[in-house]
């Protein structure tokens, strides 16, 4: 192959496999995944809370501690947070 336009024929055609290879790659990996998870559920777990724990294993441990909190927060602001175990004792 030559050389067009300052393009190196051989060279995009190796780049245009090799990404093409690797999204084939990638459809066969997201089909094993789908399957785990069809899988878990299947067994009895939830696949969305499945999804929120790989969410939060992927979070930094500060990240994860800030975004507890403020969650907390905003769900006392609204009245949805659970009672601590202080006031069930209280109550």
């Amino acid at each position: 192959m030559s050389d067009v336009g300052g393009v190196s024929s051989a060279q995009l055609k190796s780049f245009i496999e090799r990404i093409e290879r690797l999204e084939d790659e990638k459809t066969g990996i997201s089909e094993q995944i789908r399957e785990v998870f069809a899988e878990a559920k299947g067994t009895g777990f939830d696949v969305k809370i499945i999804r929120q724990v790989l969410k939060i294993r992927k979070m930094e441990t500060q990240e994860r501690l800030e975004q507890e909190e403020l969650l907390d927060l905003y769900l006392t602001a609204l009245g949805m947070s659970a009672p601590s175990s202080n006031e069930d004792i209280a109550a």
